[in-house]
């Protein structure tokens, strides 16, 4: 006799087959991440064996007189990096997925809340000169140019969003509208500060504005922590109220989600999350826009799984585009801004062409 299946099982196995493309998915992508931060740590301008770095981890001492060289290179220097990286990476890729979940729109990427432009503009302030010393504590002026991108950013976002809600309600075509206007006012602003710069004032700002994570410290990595760690816990709490506007506002509203809430709450985590990233970072393209496009390929549209899976492909594409930019025109380096977009932009490209099934050949 053949057992049938009714059809109150079908989407219950529909359900465990999407769970376990997820859970594969995601430790998948775990095993990539690990394996992209041995690659960083044991690579680069000095090389440290696999053996050396277990022997540092186990037996060295904290005392400065044992601190030896392969010490210096992995705690010093390319842990703190690694660990900037994995943070950035992953605060971008999940803002990514956020916005692209209240927008219902696939082509929106963090830039949309005018943290990307706002930043930039308040770390072209501090490069030039114009900030407000009373900010900045004798001890954190060397981390000047951070603290006016994440406040610049912050201000940008708030703005917006003031723009944009009325009676308590956001509307996001009037975001989106208002965020293009105020990112080509930010960038008008930007124009005119640097017909002001002198020479090396100009080349922080291309340098900035292309991203890197040179100059990676413990204490840069103390400073985002909080923002990106804010970010990146209460992000999966937003997976069901996020699935359920994918059907609308109307259902989700219906279906019991307070959708202004879930607004407010998701533009507050992608400022925090966004802004964090891109003041010790500059301008890094791309990772917010490919990593959820690339996730929804593989393992669908459910936050539940999506928002995780996105965390650690994000984490991971930046180490591996870091190491690359690292290499490619040794002994300088490459701004990784530059190394995600020319790797991020023919991809995406490649993604929009296959989804619409144009034959280009």
């Amino acid at each position: 006799m053949i057992n049938s299946i009714s059809s109150t099982q079908v989407p219950e196995i529909k359900e465990e087959k999407r769970a376990n493309r997820g859970k594969i998915a995601l430790l998948s992508l775990i095993i990539f991440l690990i394996f992209s931060i041995l690659v960083g740590l044991l690579n680069g301008a000095s090389n440290v064996s696999f053996i050396n770095l277990i022997h540092v981890i186990l037996t060295q001492d904290f005392s400065v007189s044992s601190k030896t060289r392969d010490y210096l290179v992995f705690i010093d220097i390319r842990l703190p990096r690694i660990i900037l990286g994995l943070l950035v990476g992953s605060a971008l890729a999940v803002s990514g997925v956020l916005m692209q979940g209240i927008f219902r729109n696939p082509l929106a990427d963090p830039g949309v809340v005018g943290v990307s432009a706002g930043a930039s503009l308040g770390a072209v302030l501090a490069i030039v000169g114009v900030t407000f010393p009373p900010l900045f504590l004798p001890f954190l002026e060397s981390y000047k140019v951070i603290i006016s991108a994440f406040l610049g950013g912050l201000l940008s976002t708030i703005i917006l969003y003031a723009i944009a809600t009325r009676h308590n309600c956001t509307s996001i075509a009037t975001m989106l509208l208002a965020g293009i206007a105020l990112s080509a006012l930010n960038s008008a602003i930007v124009g005119i500060l640097i017909f002001s710069a002198n020479d090396q004032q100009l080349r922080d700002i291309t340098f900035w504005n292309l991203g890197s994570l040179a100059g990676a410290t413990w204490l840069k990595v103390g400073l985002i922590l909080p923002f990106v760690g804010i970010g990146l816990f209460f992000s999966p709490f937003l997976s069901r109220a996020l699935n359920a506007l994918s059907l609308g506002e109307a259902v989700a509203s219906h279906i019991g989600f307070h959708i202004q809430r879930v607004k407010n709450i998701s533009i507050l985590l992608v400022a925090l999350m966004c802004g964090g990233a891109v003041a010790v970072s500059g301008g890094i393209s791309f990772i917010g826009i490919v990593v959820p496009h690339i996730l929804r390929l593989l393992i669908g549209p459910d936050h539940r799984y999506l928002i995780p899976c996105s965390t650690v492909l994000g984490a991971a594409l930046l180490i591996s585009a870091d190491t690359f930019a690292r290499f490619i025109i040794v002994p300088a380096e490459l701004p990784i801004g530059i190394v995600t977009a020319l790797f991020g932009a023919p991809f995406f490209l490649w993604i929009l062409i296959y989804q619409r099934g144009i034959k280009i050949l």
